[in-house]
């Protein structure tokens, strides 16, 4: 089994916030490593792939 390397967007849908991270894929998802946003939001967020 191949682990991938993807581009990850995630924007913090409460204070607009944007991370551009790297993460590996493992079985149709993403682990970034990405816990909370700055304002300590660890739930609202929006994530988006990039290829």
């Amino acid at each position: 089994m191949s682990n991938t390397r993807v581009k990850v967007t995630i924007r913090c849908n409460r204070c607009g916030e944007k991370f551009t991270l790297r993460g590996r894929k493992e079985r149709g998802r993403v682990d970034t490593g990405f816990k909370q946003c700055l304002c300590n939001n660890a739930a609202d967020f929006e994530i988006e792939e990039e290829s």
